[in-house]
């Protein structure tokens, strides 16, 4: 009795602990909602089932909250449905339309007792039939047989997009490109096809279809465009034109006429290229068109040709008939050429010319009433085909000619034509005399006064042209020229200057026969000293100092003497001898020598200069002025230093006479001021710079200057600073084994001993970075037997002891030979052999310099030039790609082994890859573990050659004792990285991966290799703390004080009867296993029936899988890329085909890989992939009253719980489970086009 008392008292202080667990615990997703696919109009269902629910459960759509209410008040077709006192919180969505599309979350609030959590993001993606289709053709015109057409069918506003066929009188055109475009709304796609098509007479009314359809629209859209193909007419025939031969101003009609064509021919004329007439007329009946031509005959119609063209609109090129033409016209022009206006005894050459006429004229020439017969005829071809005559005459002329008109006379015989055209002829011959009236010869003149000459002249045709020159240059103050029946004349007053003397004033008489008459007088001047000028050959005057000046006269006639004079004291001067100077005159130089004392200072010293001819004279002066520059004291430093940034003080210490003295400071040869950098401050003369740089550093000059002159001094400005560095060179290139130096060099003042440190800047550590060493301002570092790993960056670092150091990064470049990547995946090429599709044969090298590649097939050069074979040569650092594409692959001719060779100044290495046919992939190979916990294990593995075709990756794993193998699909589908969760921990695991693509599948990696894996032990799980949570041992801290007397006692009873529990669970999965173990045996059995009567598939040849797996849907995720789920149909007697998954390719959003979150929430693996819940047009039935886990007979002790929760695993005795839950049966009808198949 005792016994069963303390087994009810256990019992129910276990039942006691779930229930307060259940209260205080934290809420978590039983169910998390997944992504869901619906036709628009249909209803869609997200399901999410909360344990332990304490806080508000809201749906969020794009980020909006929609509210805590099950019946979503503002969204009439939203709702909440499932039994909430079960956790059920799935959100209902009828009559789906697009903007129903995106994501969703489950989100629970946060309560006393646990904090908020949120669901994995799923997504609701709504299939859009596309609007019905239109045809756009190039033009509405008709189309021309032999032309080529591009016909576009567009399909809008779909999703996915539209498929388009289209056809030509029932035949499908299968050259058909298409593309896709954004639809009017968000989300909708335009597809867009184009096909050429060549049209023939037989296309003539006859239609041309476009069909468009997706897995949304219910039937097929259709539409058409009837086509309309036009031919060209015969050629055309002339009449009324038989005499070929016309006159110019006669009327001439012709008629042109053209049969057939569809349309009827348009006609129109031309003349030598230009259109005359564009009008016809049609004659139905009897299906010919004609046109008149009516026109007056004009000169220029000779050897026209007339074109009479027929065409239509479909014609390639016109059909033309043609008439050439003869016309008689006459000259419309006579012209005289060349000069009328001659020099006596001169010849002039003329010429007259007619222009074109048919046939040419005869020219006579006459000079008053005599003809002249000296002519040179010439005939050549002229303008509309006629002639031109030119006729050129020689005459010599004199002067009984002048006056007289010469005639060129032209006849045309033929047409009777005479015409005439003259000129007058005018001969000229020079003047006969010229005179002055001027004063005689060796008169003496005196200058200042005034003088009068006057020029004549007589005859000449036309009269003389007086010009006065004097000294062989014209004199432009002449007054104008004066007429009278003797002659002309001019006159030139004159004011005589010295310049007079000994002048020459020519008078010239000419005219247009160009011949010179002269007369000339040469002038006596006499004038004073034209200039007087003092020069003193010291520039500086000071006291004890001797004067040397020199006085010097200019020119004059005759020779003036020279006095000195200071004040009123008269000064001895030493006359030079006189020397000839311009003019005509004598100059003269006076020296005097004074020695100069300060009584001297302002006083002047005057020099004059006298004629005693003229009784005139000159004079001027030189002021003395003596003075004592500037000059600096002894105390006056030389040199100042100062340390960058502080304040530098440059003293100004300078004496003069007189004591008005200005300074300025000079640097770099330009003035300090003030205004030009607010560092500079002057005290005094004394200059200040504040924040000194080193850019101030340097000589300064100070010039200090007065009345008397100027002095200046130097002194150096020492600014100390820190370093700056540069590289001598950047980047460095060494080759490989070689010695490299790095040469660092600093700006710094001073420069000290040890100042240059170098650092490595690539990853890692390095023990020996290389030998050390400076000199002066350069730093070096030394790399004996350089490696590929000590390419990169270098950091060079100066410091002289002044803040702060300077550092520089420099790089290091080591060439190498290339280096060919050798894997299997680059020794084959796969591509269709019937000459439709391209192959790129991909050869990948790295090497430093540039790689070159050589090309050869089947060990002969490999002929560039030909134009199926393309190269293009890829760099990115020191990876180079070449890629040989070889056009429209054919299996006889290219079916061989290419052989790359990679090449450059250090070397070569060569690679043979094969190009063969498109085949299943090759095995992966090196499988191996990357990582590994207590519920996931990450693989790597290297991948084999894909077959030619997009290969996608498949981990298959078991435990010890588990009926079968699981399998995962890898997402993404190429990655090579991937990590298998939702294991247990502490069990040992058996891995291994295979290839697939749509021609098959490959053997398992490395020979079908095991890799054997044990996950890591749970230690914290046994003691009650989460691993994720290792703060969750402290939550007891704040619990009520009844909560922890409970736990105490129960702790007390579980310690006196630990057996109790152990007999309520083992009593529990018992019933469990005798309840559901009789139909599992019995559906297991049904299944592996079915399977054997509709064909095995590919798994059941190998291994034993799920029966009821062998036909699943595959859709691609968006939301859950870390497993794979297979949605089973083997209940239902229906055909399936595999459509391959990457063809439907809705938007992935990745996930972080990481641990477990605090909220026991798993974090999506990018590298996976789930396949997507895809739902058909009707309502999702609620399968509340299913069970969510299957039968307890089911679970494997040692299979993973999460797999069964999640639905990421299946199993031989697996019955009808996606998702955790059961779904009824549909048939295969019922789902989208794309989305029906079977897993092969």
């Amino acid at each position: 009795m005792g016994f069963w008392f303390s087994l009810l008292l256990a019992s129910a202080w276990v039942f006691l602990r779930m229930e307060l667990r259940g209260v205080c615990g934290q809420q978590a997703f039983k169910t998390e909602p997944r992504n869901v696919t619906v036709r628009a109009g249909a209803t869609a269902l997200l399901k999410c089932e909360v344990l332990r629910a304490s806080g508000a459960v809201q749906w969020v759509k794009d980020g909006l909250l929609l509210g805590p209410q099950r019946s979503l008040p503002g969204y009439p077709r939203y709702s909440m449905t499932g039994d909430q006192q079960k956790g059920q919180y799935h959100i209902q969505i009828v009559d789906v339309s697009l903007e129903d599309d995106g994501p969703y979350e489950c989100q629970v609030g946060r309560s006393v007792s646990s904090r908020a959590i949120v669901s994995r993001t799923s997504w609701l993606n709504v299939q859009i039939p596309p609007s019905q289709p239109y045809i756009q053709l190039e033009s509405d015109e008709p189309w021309v047989e032999g032309d080529e057409y591009t016909v576009t069918c567009i399909a809008p506003d779909a999703k996915p997009p539209a498929e388009i066929t289209m056809f030509r009188d029932g035949e499908e055109l299968t050259e058909t490109s298409s593309f896709t475009m954004s639809g009017s709304q968000d989300k909708l796609q335009n597809t867009h096809a184009e096909v050429v098509i060549r049209a023939r007479s037989s296309d003539n009314a006859r239609q041309l279809t476009c069909r468009a359809k997706n897995p949304a629209s219910p039937r097929v859209l259709e539409t058409h465009v009837t086509m309309s193909v036009y031919f060209p007419p015969q050629a055309p025939v002339i009449m009324g034109l038989e005499n070929e031969e016309l006159k110019a101003g006669s009327f001439v009609r012709v008629v042109c006429m053209s049969y057939g064509g569809n349309p009827l021919a348009t006609l129109h004329w031309t003349k030598n290229g230009e259109v005359l007439s564009t009008s016809w007329e049609e004659d139905i009946v009897s299906r010919h068109s004609s046109s008149v031509l009516k026109m007056v005959v004009k000169p220029e119609d000779n050897h026209a040709v007339l074109r009479c063209e027929s065409v239509n609109q479909v014609s390639t090129s016109p059909m033309s008939l043609t008439r050439s033409l003869t016309v008689l016209f006459e000259p419309t022009e006579i012209t005289l050429l060349g000069s009328f206006e001659a020099t006596e005894g001169e010849e002039i050459n003329l010429s007259c010319y007619t222009s074109s006429s048919n046939p040419p004229v005869h020219i006579r020439w006459w000079l008053g009433f005599k003809e002249l017969n000296r002519t040179n005829v010439t005939i050549s071809e002229g303008y509309n085909g006629g002639m031109m005559t030119v006729s050129n005459l020689t005459h010599k002329v004199s002067r009984e000619d002048n006056g007289l008109s010469l005639t060129c006379e032209a006849f045309n015989k033929g047409t009777r034509f005479s015409g005439v055209r003259s000129e007058e002829l005018i001969v000229y011959y020079p003047p006969q005399k010229v005179w002055l009236d001027a004063p005689p010869p060796n008169v003496f003149l005196h200058s200042g006064s005034v003088l009068r000459l006057v020029c004549f002249s007589s005859g000449g045709n036309p009269t003389g042209q007086l010009v006065w020159l004097k000294n062989n240059k014209v004199v432009q103050t002449a007054s104008k020229q004066v007429s009278s029946e003797r002659g002309v004349s001019r006159e030139l007053l004159l004011i005589l200057q010295p310049s007079d003397n000994l002048a020459t004033y020519r008078c010239d008489s000419s005219n247009k026969a160009k011949k010179v008459l002269s007369t000339q007088t040469k002038l006596r001047v006499l004038f004073p000293a034209i200039s007087v000028k003092i020069v003193a050959k010291q520039q500086e005057l000071r006291s004890g100092q001797m004067l040397d000046l020199d006085c010097l006269a200019g020119s004059s006639n005759p020779t003036a003497n020279i006095s000195w004079s200071l004040g009123p004291t008269i000064l001895k001067g030493v006359d030079q001898a006189p020397k000839k100077a311009e003019f005509g005159g004598m100059s003269r130089t006076s020296k005097l020598s004074l020695a100069l004392d300060s009584h001297h200072w302002k006083k002047r010293i005057t020099c004059h200069v006298f004629s005693n001819v003229l009784s005139e004279g000159v004079n001027n002066f030189y002021t003395l002025n003596v003075l004592f520059p500037p000059e600096f004291s002894d105390e006056q430093p030389d040199e100042v230093q100062v340390t960058e940034d502080e304040t530098a003080t440059l003293p100004a210490k300078v004496l003069g006479n007189p004591d008005e003295i200005t300074c300025e400071w000079i640097f770099q040869g330009e003035k300090l001021l003030k205004e030009r950098d607010p560092r500079y401050h002057f005290d005094d003369w004394t200059l200040e710079i504040v924040n000194v740089s080193r850019r101030d550093g340097g000589d300064y000059i100070i010039e200090c200057s007065n009345a008397e002159g100027k002095n200046r001094t130097k002194l150096k400005l020492d600014v100390q600073y820190a370093p700056t560095v540069h590289m001598k060179s950047d980047p460095v290139y060494v080759n490989l084994g070689d010695t490299a130096d790095l040469l660092c060099v600093a700006d710094a003042n001073p420069i000290t001993y040890s100042m240059f440190s170098w650092k490595w800047m690539g990853e890692g550590e390095v023990d020996d970075l290389g030998e050390q060493s400076e000199d002066e301002g350069t730093g070096l570092l030394t790399i004996y037997k350089v490696t590929r790993e000590q390419a990169g960056l270098y950091e060079c670092t100066a410091d002289n002891g002044i803040s702060p150091p300077g550092s520089v990064e420099g790089q290091l470049i080591v060439r190498f030979a290339p280096e060919l990547q050798k894997g299997p995946q680059w020794r084959k090429v796969a591509s269709r052999g019937d000459g439709s599709n391209d192959a790129n044969v991909v050869c990948q090298a790295q090497g430093v310099p540039r790689v070159h590649f050589i090309w050869t097939k089947n060990a002969f050069p490999l002929d560039l030039g030909n134009p199926r074979y393309e190269e293009k040569t890829e760099v990115t650092g020191t990876v180079h790609n070449s890629i040989l594409t070889v056009i429209n692959v054919s299996a006889a001719l290219d079916y061989a082994i290419f052989t790359c060779t990679a090449r450059n100044s250090m070397g070569e290495d060569s690679l043979d890859i094969q190009l063969l046919s498109t085949n299943h992939p090759d095995p992966p190979s090196d499988l191996k573990l990357l990582r590994v916990d207590q519920n996931a294990v990450t693989l790597e593995w290297m991948p084999g050659f894909d077959g030619g075709l997009t290969q996608n990756f498949r981990v298959r794993y078991r435990w010890a004792g588990s009926v079968s193998f699981m399998y995962v699909d890898v997402f993404p589908p190429t990655a090579t990285v991937y990590t298998v969760t939702g294991l247990n921990p502490s069990t040992t695991y058996n891995f291994s991966v295979n290839a697939i693509n749509t021609m098959g599948e490959s053997s398992y990696a490395d020979s079908n290799k095991i890799l054997t894996v044990t996950t890591a032990d749970a230690k914290e799980a046994v003691d009650g703390v989460s691993p994720a949570d290792p703060d969750s041992a402290l939550a007891g801290r704040g619990l009520p004080v009844y909560v922890v007397v409970i736990l105490v006692v129960g702790g007390l009873l579980l310690l006196l009867n630990p057996l109790s529990c152990f007999l309520l669970a083992k009593w529990k999965r018992g019933r469990s296993l005798k309840e559901d173990t009789g139909s599992v045996s019995q559906e297991t059995k049904s299944e592996e029936q079915r399977s054997t009567a509709s064909g095995s598939t590919r798994y059941a040849s190998r291994e034993l899988i799920n029966a009821s797996a062998q036909r699943t849907l595959l859709i691609d995720s968006s939301s859950e890329p870390d497993s794979s789920v297979y949605e089973s149909y083997g209940r239902q007697e229906s055909t399936h085909y595999y459509y391959p998954t990457e063809v439907y390719s809705p938007a992935l959003f990745t996930h972080l890989e990481g641990p477990e979150d605090h909220d026991g929430r798993h974090d999506t693996n990018p590298l996976a992939h789930d396949y997507e819940e895809v739902r058909g047009c009707g309502t999702y039935e609620d399968l509340q009253g299913y069970s969510l886990l299957p039968p307890a007979a089911q679970l494997h002790p040692r299979a993973p719980v999460s797999s069964f929760y999640e639905g990421r695993a299946y199993g031989k005795a697996d019955v009808d489970v996606y998702d955790s839950m059961v779904y009824r049966r549909r048939r295969d009808t019922d789902l989208p086009f794309e989305l029906r198949g079977e897993l092969v």
